[in-house]
């Protein structure tokens, strides 16, 4: 998707164990928090109603502590207090997340505590125990592929031109907060240090698979990769290996440095929050896959079909005629076509 100023929706997907959550109606800024809860270990079920001696159906006369509540070693979840009475009773400290239809309690430890942010400038219009949706205005770009927590920063230009690579040399602390905006290619050597040096994320027309790899892990796909953990925020514009910005995404890009952003990895966008005037959005040209499949570029112009045509890897296709020659039909995709 090319640039376009509108109204637009973000889901919040939130894991389990939700402890609070923004209401319907909230209005919210872009970093702001909208839902938080506690990160859970392996369960562990306690016999409830059968240890107590009653019906499951009737354990809630006896049942001491609230369904979501935090408990400690020992809290009596159910029965009589007593050290000798038939009573249910935790066995180490966690949280109280389920009860059963039999009658028993299911406990989690906590690992720690999550937190979910808006990615937008808006007012809440959903909320529940698995999302919170926030609606807004701004500027969206969508990209291919996002990897990492959602990012929320001022965007800040890294790159003369762009058919530059994103260099290391070119990150330091003081970019700390920023979201980075790259060229043509981010190398992991860029990724890390910039995650390093307290960058909110980067933005650039691409990285290179095994890049990715070595920052995310072997696990990683050219889907994306949502995560909660303290890794890189990552959003691939165009594709995978180098691929240079066409003039109309890169231009206004350029031009929000200094502007307040986000980036939403499980929708793979990038928001920018300014005024409708303040660029201009056009249609960015078509792009192709370079001969070595290593990269993606821009077509200058929009080029004319040249029928049946047999490649040097001897495979005869339809072909585009471009100014830099020929190319497979296959190739070719709009800018904003789904791939």
């Amino acid at each position: 998707m090319t640039w376009r100023h509108g109204t637009w929706t973000v889901e919040h997907d939130l894991p389990f164990g939700v402890l609070d959550r923004a209401d319907v109606g909230s209005a919210v800024v872009a970093g702001d928090v909208i839902a938080s809860g506690s990160l859970l270990g392996t369960a562990t079920i306690v016999r409830g109603a059968r240890r107590v001696g009653v019906a499951a159906e009737g354990l809630g006369a006896v049942q001491r502590v609230a369904l979501g509540a935090a408990v400690t070693r020992g809290t009596l979840l159910a029965g009589p207090p007593g050290r000798f009475s038939r009573s249910a009773k935790a066995p180490f400290d966690g949280r109280l997340i389920h009860v059963t239809a039999e009658g028993d309690f299911v406990l989690a430890p906590e690992l720690g505590q999550w937190l979910a942010r808006a990615t937008l400038d808006g007012r809440v219009v959903r909320s529940d125990s698995s999302v919170v949706m926030v609606e807004g205005s701004a500027w969206c770009l969508g990209g291919l592929a996002a990897y990492g927590p959602d990012a929320v920063g001022e965007l800040a230009l890294a790159v003369d031109a762009p058919i530059d690579e994103l260099r290391p040399a070119r990150i330091d602390v003081r970019l700390r907060g920023k979201i980075l905006i790259g060229g043509a290619r981010m190398a992991a050597e860029a990724i890390t240090r910039a995650h390093a040096c307290g960058a909110a994320g980067v933005v650039a027309g691409a990285a290179p698979a095994g890049g990715l790899r070595v920052v995310y892990g072997d696990d990683v796909t050219a889907d994306g990769l949502v995560s909660r953990d303290d890794r890189p925020t990552v959003l691939c514009l165009v594709g995978f290996g180098t691929a240079a910005l066409p003039d109309e995404i890169f231009r206004p890009l350029a031009s929000f440095a200094g502007s307040r952003a986000s980036v939403h990895t499980a929708s793979a966008r990038l928001f920018v929050f300014a005024p409708e005037e303040a660029a201009t959005a056009g249609e960015p040209p078509a792009i192709a896959l370079a001969d070595d499949h290593a990269a993606v570029r821009p077509l200058g112009t929009p080029g004319e079909l040249a029928g049946v045509v047999r490649f040097p890897s001897e495979v005869e296709s339809e072909a585009l005629a471009t100014d830099a020659g020929l190319v497979p039909l296959a190739n070719v995709l709009p800018f904003d076509a789904k791939r």
